[in-house]
């Protein structure tokens, strides 16, 4: 009898069991939170929900932000590691080195690094044979030269703030210094290491730029509220290599949605859910790009767009 009463109790918890063992769970982590970084997790989100996965049903994710610092990153990597998820998703540089760097195991699929090559997540974008895979939003700077100069036609200067310490910024400075130097157009690039030194990096280049062009790098985003106000009250435009940008007060972006990265980095992370293995996945880029235009802002900055830029925008905010 009491084989019996045992027999029945584990038939009764069977589906139960199976059920906990089929609840996936995925860590994300970003090296600081503004709106770019932010669509990205979102979009992750938002493809695990409609590939069939359910939080508290058949899904947990984690998300935990390293607030800018690079020691918290570390920490944070090392926390999800303890807790073998199925797959950290890292967005930003910082985040993904630090979760790279912590476990050669767990599957990794990063998400919004410009470089990772130069990153050192993979040697190349060929599978990688390793636990990392993920998604760049590595654009090519000769489309965002002729980019600028649409906007500004008689562009002679263009400004960048930077920090030293994140690659992807400086891979940008590099090839910007090599291309605008070959076009004949002076570059000035303002290294700001921390988010309150952008108010004064941006200082140094009143009166010496015609533009100011700004990309992903996390300290310019996560202050971008302060340099729109510089490029305001100065009369500089500012140009922007993502779209979020346009939302906060730049002139005019051009590059993907942090969105759309978001969701093809989503679609990596099902497949490994669903059995592959990360490196046996091919490392994309960022597929879509977009020129989105403020006319407001360019009041305020002091140009006018020029007709054909605003005819051939995907989106014109303030019309």
């Amino acid at each position: 009898m009491k084989r019996f009463i045992l027999l029945v109790t584990i038939l009764l918890l069977t589906p139960f069991l199976s059920f906990a063992n089929t609840i996936k769970n995925v860590a994300i982590t970003a090296i600081v939170e503004h709106p770019s970084l932010d669509q990205i997790r979102d979009g992750v989100k938002d493809e695990l929900a409609d590939s069939g996965y359910t939080l508290n049903k058949n899904l947990t994710v984690q998300y935990k932000s390293a607030q800018g610092s690079s020691a918290t990153a570390a920490q944070i990597a090392r926390q999800f590691v303890a807790a073998k998820p199925d797959v950290i998703v890292a967005i930003a540089t910082p985040s993904a080195q630090a979760t790279a760097a912590a476990t050669k195991q767990i599957p990794i699929v990063f998400a919004g690094i410009t470089d990772p090559i130069a990153a050192k997540l993979i040697k190349d974008w060929q599978p990688a044979g390793t636990n990392i895979t993920g998604v760049s939003d590595y654009q090519e700077i000769g489309p965002q030269i002729e980019f600028m100069k649409k906007i500004v036609p008689n562009v002679k200067s263009v400004g960048y703030i930077y920090s030293p310490s994140e690659i992807n910024s400086t891979v940008v400075l590099k090839n910007l210094q090599t291309l605008l130097s070959q076009q004949n157009i002076n570059f000035i690039a303002v290294p700001a290491q921390r988010t309150a030194d952008i108010s004064t990096a941006a200082n140094t280049l009143k009166g010496k730029v015609d533009l100011i062009y700004t990309t992903t790098d996390n300290n310019v985003v996560s202050a971008y509220e302060s340099l729109v106000k510089f490029a305001n009250e100065n009369k500089i435009p500012l140009l922007a290599s993502f779209p979020d940008a346009i939302e906060r007060g730049a002139v005019a972006a051009y590059g993907m949605s942090y969105y759309d990265v978001g969701r093809q980095s989503g679609k990596l992370v099902v497949r490994i859910l669903k059995g592959e293995k990360p490196g046996s996945i091919t490392p994309e880029i960022g597929q879509a790009l977009r020129l989105v235009v403020n006319t407001v802002a360019a009041k305020k900055q002091g140009i006018t767009l020029p007709p054909e830029v605003i005819q051939s925008a995907d989106k014109v905010i303030g019309k």
